[in-house]
């Protein structure tokens, strides 16, 4: 009972925070690569189209393949990427809270790394990954026992 109460709260933190970076995505891809990449240059980081294009395809390929629980560990990796560059290139100056502080880009990207590595059995992950490895290894523990 427990488990799977743990499972659900996995699936409906990986949608929140899904949701979130997906319509930050959005809003990028609206504006268009050219526009990202020009305020990423006026933030001053390198290399400003591969961080817009990296960005863009984090936030929205990233987190449609969240929503389905696909590649959940690799997709967590890039929300904490895309997310400590957004708090050390926008909010930091700003502090922890207030208006543009960094509390939420903080709360996001470490929820996606954490639910990125423990996202539960509702997940794409877990059906094509985790029931093999479970069902090789009763198959190796019953060939040990008979």
């Amino acid at each position: 009972m427990f488990a799977r109460v743990k499972d659900v709260a996995a699936l409906v933190g990986r949608i929140g925070i899904a949701v979130v970076f997906l319509a930050h995505g959005l809003q990028k891809w609206d504006k268009g690569v050219d526009a990202t990449a020009g305020m990423f240059e006026g933030l001053g980081l390198p290399l400003p189209t591969v961080a817009a294009l990296f960005t863009i395809a984090v936030e929205i390929l990233g987190s449609l393949a969240f929503l389905l629980g696909l590649a959940m560990p690799l997709v967590g990796i890039g929300y904490a990427i895309v997310g400590v560059g957004a708090i050390f290139t926008v909010h930091l100056d700003n502090g922890l809270t207030g208006q543009g502080g960094y509390e939420l880009v903080l709360v996001l990207a470490a929820a996606g790394l954490a639910i990125g590595f423990n996202g539960g059995r509702f997940s794409l992950d877990h059906l094509l990954f985790t029931r093999k490895r479970e069902n090789a290894g009763a198959e190796r523990l019953s060939a040990q026992t008979a």
